[in-house]
């Protein structure tokens, strides 16, 4: 029997950010992450390895800046071990005036919108700045707002020349999540933190923990003092194990990677979002074949908006990732999730509707092509779940739906707070299971017309 103070179930980035923080914070060493697959294998595996502080509502937005400060605080002890870069995040729709995203950009940023916010169009005077470096200590902050057609082909000739509004959140690039976690896995190990390979089977409440364990038939039991539910997809399973129910679903969620071997895509380009919906523009014979079996025939109807692509691998790099989070459909997590074989055609048409030169791809994608997906663990709200739950002693890092890579150190940070009873910043209220108490914010995330979810 292993004693420890306190048990961090899940070894993805959240938990092992969770441990990060309270081992090397808070000093709370005898310390055992336990998870059934070697850490960072899982969901955090298939991370699209972004960042932004771009959210429609200021809660989320200070979430993210918080996180993405420790990124920066990591980055710059370890001489940018993570990779981080910053070449924002470029959003762009084909509404000349889209007045309801703009309104949400502005509730998004909420005090610090007047400030942050830059509008160029045919009348202003602000000049526009594309991000011609990646480095992320010299980009500048806030967002620019591109209203001019004749700007946006200047500086982004390959994108559909319909688009009329880019959206540019400068605070956002992307980083190597699994560096991230090998990074703190090493500081948790070298300040006393062990790691226990087993699946959780049960939970004992009574007096202290025991967290039963099995691993390859043996079985081993853990006792401690509290428990840190950090399980990804499976959080609500371990939830149940000691009589909780957490308001949490799964929705798989798949991306493509290829190498960009026809060139594209400039490797300077942000991280591109198509905001807009579309109807895949299949042949006449596509359609004919589709409509024929009900099993596809849904690829038809009209597709949501939220496509993204970006470069990997940065300007020498040649390797293109594109992802689409359509699916809308909650499903049971399972550790080898069954992907869809029509993914790769289906993102990779959605994908050409902003970049058209990606249609030399139709039909002809490289063979070292990487088909990978995982889940979204995600609240009605698309917020996160982050501190105690209803059983003392027993807390929840979880619900980072697409967002985990980006909001773990924040998420870790907090949590590891609640932990061990210091306080937390004023936005961080909300985002535990008690914002549920809180009838006018949980009304006000009902009614919003956006939850962030790319």
């Amino acid at each position: 029997m292993r004693d420890v103070e306190i048990a961090v179930i899940g070894a993805g980035i959240a938990g092992i950010a969770t441990a990060y923080y309270l081992a090397v914070r808070h000093r709370r060493v005898r310390l055992l992450i336990v998870d059934m697959g070697p850490p960072m294998t899982l969901t955090s595996a298939q991370s699209g390895e972004n960042y932004r502080n771009w959210w429609p509502h200021p809660v989320m937005t200070a979430f993210t800046d918080h996180s993405t400060g420790l990124m920066e605080d990591i980055a710059r002890r370890t001489g940018n071990r993570i990779n981080m870069t910053r070449r924002g995040y470029v959003l762009a729709t084909r509404e000349a005036r889209p007045e309801a995203l703009l309104r949400q950009l502005h509730a998004g940023y909420g005090a610090a919108a007047n400030a942050s916010i830059r509008v160029h169009d045919s009348t202003s005077s602000t000049t526009y700045r594309p991000p011609d470096s990646a480095d992320w200590e010299t980009a500048p902050g806030g967002v620019d707002v591109l209203l001019d057609r004749a700007l946006i082909r200047q500086h982004y000739p390959a994108f559909d020349p319909e688009v009329a509004t880019l959206l540019h959140i400068r605070r956002a690039g992307d980083i190597s999540g699994q560096q991230l976690g090998q990074y703190m896995l090493e500081e948790i190990r070298a300040a006393g933190g062990r790691f226990l390979r087993g699946r959780v089977t049960a939970i004992g409440t009574h007096d202290r923990f025991t967290v039963e364990t099995e691993a390859d038939g043996v079985r081993e039991t853990v006792r401690a003092d509290l428990v840190v539910n950090a399980a990804g997809p499976f959080a609500a399973h371990v939830a149940a194990l000691h009589g909780e129910d957490l308001p949490i679903v799964n929705v798989l969620q798949q991306k493509i990677a290829f190498p960009d071997k026809q060139a594209a895509i400039s490797r300077r380009m942000p991280f591109a979002i198509d905001l807009d919906g579309q109807s895949i523009d299949w042949t006449a014979d596509e359609r004919d074949a589709l409509a024929a079996d009900p099993g596809v025939d849904w690829l038809l109807q009209p597709m949501p908006g939220g496509m993204h692509c970006r470069p990997d691998g940065g300007e020498r790099g040649q390797w293109i990732k594109l992802g689409w989070a359509y699916n809308s459909k909650a499903s049971e997590p399972t550790r080898e999730p069954e992907l869809d074989p029509n993914f790769p055609d289906v993102v990779l048409r959605g994908a050409s509707r902003l970049l058209p030169a990606l249609r030399a791809y139709i039909g002809r994608l490289p063979r070292e092509r990487v088909h990978y997906g995982g889940y979204y663990p995600m609240t009605a709200e698309n917020w996160p779940l982050v501190g105690r739950t209803r059983t003392p002693g027993m807390f929840v890092v979880g619900a980072l739906s697409g967002y985990g890579t980006m909001s773990a150190c924040a998420a870790g940070d907090l949590c590891a707070r609640a932990v061990v009873g210091e306080a937390i910043p004023a936005f961080a209220q909300s985002l535990s299971l008690a914002r549920y108490q809180d009838q006018q914010l949980m009304a006000e995330l009902r009614s919003a017309k956006s939850r962030g979810v790319l």
